[in-house]
C-alpha cells in the first residue's frame, strides 16, 4: 500500500503544464503502480483540494546512447489533475 506522500512524486513544471495550471489542470509525475483514485484521493489530502477528474498516461522512454550501448531512459506515468475553478494548488502558485 502507497502512502500519498508516494503517490504524487513531483510536479511537473514545463511551459507547457504553466498553460494548463490556467485552466485548473495540475500536472504531476506519479507512482507507476497508482490507480485514478489513489491519485485523486493523494491530491485531496495532501493540498486540501477537491479534485473533478483525474486523466493518467504513462510516458515512453526515450531513445539515448552512452558511447556504442544504445538504450532507453525509464518510462514514467504521469497524471493530469482537474480542480474546479474557484481551487487552486498553492504549491505551484508560488512559483
Amino acid at each position: 500500500m502507497l502512502t500519498y506522500e508516494q503517490i504524487l512524486i513531483e510536479p511537473v513544471l514545463s511551459e507547457k503544464t504553466n498553460l494548463l495550471r490556467e485552466e485548473g489542470k495540475y500536472v504531476f509525475k506519479v507512482a507507476f503502480s497508482a490507480t485514478k483514485i489513489q491519485i485523486k484521493e493523494a491530491v485531496r489530502r495532501l493540498f486540501q483540494a477537491h479534485p473533478v477528474s483525474c486523466t493518467v498516461m504513462v510516458v515512453a522512454g526515450k531513445p539515448k546512447r552512452q558511447r556504442y550501448k544504445a538504450g532507453y531512459t525509464a518510462r514514467w506515468k504521469k497524471a493530469i489533475v482537474k480542480l474546479p475553478k474557484n481551487e487552486k494548488i498553492s504549491l505551484f502558485e508560488g512559483l
